[in-house]
């Protein structure tokens, strides 16, 4: 593998060395005077640059019967050395050098996130071997057997829970906010992590069956069946191909002037149509880098415009992905102030590394509060925590730590656990002395412009769905708040890629926007993948095509607008390009154009088009709504 890898880098920088002796070839040819060995420095570039493209343009169309803008290229090139404009065919092999490193490049990154995600995998497993236990390589695990996980560690299989309780950070596989308790009889996944306390698990997925694995395997899979974007270009390239080789016969029959015909060929030399494209998106990618957004691939932002149903994660995309203290509760009679309720509950979650402690730690400090040190701190995994504040035995936690405290709740409050959870909140109680005096709720919350943005996005005319792995209770309160429609909840990874395939199967294109290592396999499998990047995961990252770099949902508007602004300047310089061609070749079929007038023609239109492409760097201003400049939602 090693050598494989070896090998493929060898090659990436051998191409790259030998694209940049290509430009150094052109600029040694504009000296004209210079030659080396007698010919012209131009023959370089169209020998390291050109005799790839011709030979695999030539090769696809033969084999395959694909015909693509190399093949234009191709033929272009054939005929600007035909009529000795070499330049002409050093400069438009070297453009397409350029565009097909960036590509490569591109490939590059999205394979990144897979090897990411691999290393997650588990090297090794604490499993039970005649009484006692013994570190083995977790490959060598099999189902059945019985693993061994202490607090911190990585959990190796899917499993069972037969003895222990903990909470589990499971947001790789469900992208839940918050970790989730566990006790016996309870599912574990691969790869999660065990927040509190040993736990003992029966193996009963390992291997390639386990949920790391299968994620590993989905990835890959979207990679591979993923279907190519065929840019305008591309899809232009049949027709134009016939139009300039007709158009040529016409001339070389009508004139009887084969030096007329072959002409006709160089005018058609697709610089400035080359330029159409790669221009425009580079002014868009440079725009968008402007305001705070990642795009790897320049075919993505092209194809932008014909997404037509957007998918949301849920936490950590429409929401923060971290919970905050949402109300306090006080039983009847309380002595308790809210402020010394709140400063009591802090002080006790001092040392916690729970995120629900986490949470209600950060809301007292956000009142300035001064905290006290606890004299005791005790931790039961998976129930919550006991200690000793100024004298007072203080148990916060869910209802299991107050019955192993031998404590029940009165209707009241056990009402208020079953309203505020079937609501997608979770409750904190706190006993003092011996008895239940109020509660906490803690929820994830929404960003502050997550309905508008969803909103403005249906203005796009786009459908909007969301896919979590949270509860439905909770994706149906969060889905009601947004303004979405369409939900689906309780998903595991590969729920998500089944739901992508599901709309994808049906003709959709979809766009995709998530930020955990469980919406991996689904940015993957979408048309378009738009990953959060300031609090989501590298594997995220790197398995999207866009990424925003601060976590501002408010630049999807204005990616929309954006990539609709790019798709028509790509056809205006598409149009203009071929306008002037168009002109030139009835200049050159009259005699008035030579081949070397007619290389001069390529030069104007190529900066024509370049400064066309150019406005895109202005295009774009902030305001209540960002958007590009003079742009409507785009047409169903």
């Amino acid at each position: 593998m090693s050598f494989l890898k070896a090998v493929r880098a060898d090659e990436e920088k051998r191409t790259m060395i030998l694209t940049a002796i290509s430009g150094l070839f052109l600029l040694l040819s504009i000296a004209t005077d210079l030659t080396l060995m007698g010919l012209d420095p131009a023959w370089g570039a169209i020998l390291i640059s050109g005799a790839p493209v011709i030979v695999n343009s030539f090769r696809k169309l033969v084999f395959h019967g694909n015909v693509r803008a190399g093949l234009l290229i191709s033929i272009a090139v054939i005929a600007c050395v035909a009529v000795g404009e070499l330049f002409a065919a050093g400069e438009v092999v070297f453009i397409m050098a350029i565009g097909e490193l960036l590509e490569d490049y591109t490939v590059r990154r999205s394979k990144a996130g897979l090897k990411s995600l691999m290393d997650m995998k588990p090297a090794t497993a604490r499993v039970q071997r005649g009484g006692e236990y013994a570190l083995i390589d977790a490959r060598e695990v099999v189902a059945g057997d019985m693993v061994r996980i202490n607090a911190g560690e990585s959990i190796p299989v899917d499993g069972v829970v037969v003895e222990g309780a903990t909470s589990v950070d499971q947001a790789l596989m469900t992208g839940e906010s918050v970790p989730v308790d566990k006790a016996a009889g309870d599912e574990v996944y691969s790869a999660t992590t065990n927040m509190h306390g040993s736990i003992l698990v029966r193996a009963t997925k390992v291997g390639e069956d386990s949920s790391i694995a299968r994620m590993i395997a989905m990835i890959s899979e979207a990679e591979n069946n993923k279907a190519p974007i065929v840019g305008i270009m591309d899809r232009w390239a049949s027709c134009l191909v016939v139009v300039a080789l007709l158009l040529s016969v016409v001339v070389g029959f009508a004139t009887g002037d084969v030096i007329r015909a072959i002409t006709v060929l160089v005018v058609f030399c697709p610089c400035a149509l080359v330029l159409a494209t790669p221009t425009a998106i580079a002014a868009g990618i440079g725009n968008a880098t402007k305001h705070g957004v990642i795009i790897k691939s320049g075919a993505a932002l092209e194809q932008l415009t014909h997404v037509r149903r957007i998918v949301f994660d849920k936490t950590g995309t429409l929401t923060h992905g971290e919970p905050k203290v949402k109300e306090m509760f006080l039983a009847e009679g309380s002595s308790l102030t809210e402020e010394d309720f709140l400063h009591l509950c802090a002080s006790v979650e001092m040392h916690s590394e729970h995120p629900l402690g986490v949470a209600i730690v950060k809301a007292a400090k956000a009142r300035n509060m001064d905290l006290r040190e606890p004299d005791k701190f005790a931790v039961l995994p998976g129930r919550g925590v006991a200690a000793m504040v100024g004298g007072q035995e203080v148990i916060l936690g869910n209802k299991s730590i107050l019955n192993a405290h031998g404590l029940s709740l009165d209707p009241c409050f056990a009402d208020l656990v079953a309203r505020q959870n079937a609501s997608g909140r979770s409750v904190v109680l706190m006993a003092m002395n011996q008895k239940v005096v109020g509660a906490l709720t803690l929820a994830d919350t929404l960003r502050p412009d997550s309905q508008r943005i969803v909103q403005r996005l249906a203005e796009f005319g786009k459908r909007i769905t969301l896919l979590t792995g949270d509860a439905q209770a909770i994706a149906g309160k969060i889905s009601q708040e947004v303004g979405i429609d369409e939900f689906r909840a309780e998903l595991l990874p590969e729920g998500k890629l089944q739901a992508i395939e599901e709309y994808e199967g049906t003709g959709e294109r979809v766009c995709m926007v998530g930020d955990g290592i469980n919406d991996a396999p689904a940015l993957k499998a979408a048309s378009i993948g738009i990953a959060m990047a300031g609090i989501g995961s590298d594997i995220a990252a790197d398995s999207a095509d866009i990424i925003l770099v601060k976590d501002e949902l408010a630049k999807l508007p204005y990616l929309m607008a954006l990539a609709t602004s790019v798709s028509q300047k790509i056809k205006q310089n598409i149009v203009l390009s071929l306008s002037l061609n168009f002109g030139a070749i009835a200049l050159a079929a009259i005699g008035i154009l030579g081949p070397v007038s007619g290389a001069l023609m390529h030069n104007v239109s190529s900066v024509l088009v370049v400064l066309n492409a150019a406005l895109l760097l202005k295009g774009v201003k902030e305001g209540k709504e960002t958007r590009v400049v003079g742009l409507e939602p785009c047409p169903e």
